[in-house]
Formats: C-alpha cells, structure tokens, sequence
C-alpha cells in the first residue's frame, strides 16, 4: 500500500442509495419487533430469506439477466449468504428478543467500526484517513446521542444479548469485504439473489427442526411486517447493498449503519407516536456533520473560499 493509491470516494448516486438503505434497514427494526410477537427467531430469518430469494429470481427471469455457473459461484452464494444473513439476521433478531431496540441499534454501528478497519487492512484504495476516522467519531457519537446516551449505562459486556449484535456487526464487515472481491462484474440483482437462496437453504430446513411447522395464521400486522422483512429489507435493500459496495466499496458501504439507529428513532416517532427527545436531533446533526466530513466534498469547498486573498 502506498498514499499515492487512489482512494475509493462516494459518489452522490451512492449517498442517495445509503441513504434508502438507511431507511429501509432502519424500519427493519420495528418490522422485527412485530413478527417476534408470533413468529419465532429462526422462522422470521427463513420467511425474510426465502420470500425475497423468490422475489429476486422472480425479476431476473423476467429480465433475462446473465447468471454465473459453477461451484465458484455457489461457494461466494454460501458464504455471503452466511456472513451477511444467516449469523447476523439470527444473531439480531436473538438479541432483541433479550436487549433493547435502542441499544441494539447503537451496537450495530459497530459495524462501521469494523467494516471500516477491515477494509483498510484489506484493499490499498480504502485505508483510514484522518478525515474518515473524524467522520466515523462523529457518526457513532451521533448514534450515540440520538438513541440517548441513558441506554449505554445498560451496557454490560457479559450479557449474551449484546455480545450478539456485536457479532452480528462483525460478520457484517467481513461479509462487506468479501463481497467486493468474490462478486467483481456480478449484477446487483444476481448476487443478491444467489446469497438469499443459499441462506434459504440453511434456514429453513433449520427452522422446520428447530421450531417446527409455522401455522401461519398470523395478524395482520405479521404479515405485513414478515413482507417488509422479504421484500423491502432483503429484496430491494440488497439490490441496492450491491451496488454501493461496486461504487464505494467495503469500508464506504458500512457508514450506512450509521443511519439506521437515528432512522429507527424518527420512525418510531411517526409510527408509535413516541416522545423524540432533543438529544435525537443532536444526534442526527452529528450523524449529518460526520457524513459531511467524511465525504470530504463541502471541506474542499471551504478551502477554496478560504484559500484566496
């Protein structure tokens, strides 16, 4: 590695796809919340996995989209299915069945942390600059500050709970630098889909021993938030997951986790008509401050007006 390397920078066209990432992903946690009320952690992972593989498939035959053949190819749909659905769906759905809402979403950031110093280590054009590390603070101290720092004094390193979404978090960043090395010239919608049918073929099987038949007589409300889960946080969010990571690459892509804790609390606002706290707008002007500065663009602009006589 050396400083010449040219370093992967964000686009706006990536900005605007981390952005509907973040609000997908961010809703995913109040869409867990309802299906954990009738459905049990592992047959939530399998509807979500299996329901948008069938999506995707659905979409790429009828656009006639190339796939790729081989045990090559369905060695990367293992393993991504593994790393970036089968150990961190499972782990986080597990947790918040024992942790809350809030403190789990400040605990996914690590994900930023991790796939940020993975990515570094890994790829010459994505090393740790001054200003991304400045960027990333500012975004988990925003985290922090718009859940509300009260729910960090729940921190305890020994319980299962947290331990979970922190492992979760790093199969996220290593799922994110496995990713751009094993599905360089693969469309969006063709990994995304080969990653969720293998992660099918481990859930549900596992589902079916583990927790049985599902009746499937479900609210409402289930349904809606089991078909939030498949089609939105799954089928489209990966779609777009897949791309930003052939954009921006791995260490770029993990700032979106960034988002989705703020998102999940101004959603809750809407949904749920809970109180937001000032320390939540706070939290999303740190969030937006650290996003500024490490795409580095509006920094630049400041130099050049201040550069002159």
């Amino acid at each position: 590695m050396t400083v010449s390397d040219p370093q992967r920078s964000i686009s706006p066209k990536a900005w605007a796809f981390m952005g509907l990432l973040a609000l997908i992903w961010g809703g995913s946690f109040l869409s867990n919340k309802v299906a954990l009320t009738e459905v049990g952690v592992l047959t939530t992972v399998a509807i979500r996995v299996g329901g948008a593989g069938v999506a995707l498939w659905l979409y790429i035959l009828r656009r006639g989209l190339p796939v790729p053949k081989g045990l090559g190819w369905l060695k990367t749909c293992m393993i991504m299915g593994l790393l970036n659905n089968v150990v961190p769906f499972s782990l986080i759905l597990w947790a918040q069945t024992h942790i809350p809402s809030g403190l789990a979403g400040i605990l996914n950031a690590a994900t930023t942390i991790f796939g940020v110093g993975l990515a570094a280590l890994a790829f010459p054009d994505e090393r740790l600059t001054a200003r991304k590390a400045v960027g990333v603070a500012l975004g988990v101290a925003g985290v922090v500050a718009a859940v509300g720092p009260a729910v960090l004094a729940r921190f305890d390193i020994t319980s299962l709970g947290q331990l979970a979404v922190l492992g979760a978090a790093f199969s996220y960043g290593v799922s994110g630098i496995y990713g751009r090395r094993a599905l360089v010239g693969i469309r969006p919608e063709v990994g995304a889909a080969g990653m969720l049918t293998a992660s099918a073929c481990i859930m549900v099987p596992l589902a079916l021993m583990l927790e049985g038949v599902p009746g499937l007589h479900y609210a409402a409300t289930t349904w809606a938030a089991l078909g939030y889960l498949a089609l939105l946080s799954s089928a489209l969010a990966y779609i777009l997951f897949y791309s930003v990571l052939q954009m921006a690459g791995a260490g770029n892509l993990s700032l979106v986790t960034l988002l989705i804790a703020p998102v999940a609390v101004v959603l809750g606002a809407v949904v749920y008509h809970e109180a937001l706290p000032a320390t939540a707008y706070l939290g999303l002007g740190l969030l937006a401050l650290g996003m500024l500065v490490i795409d580095g663009k509006v920094l630049a602009i400041f130099r050049v007006k201040t550069a002159g006589p």
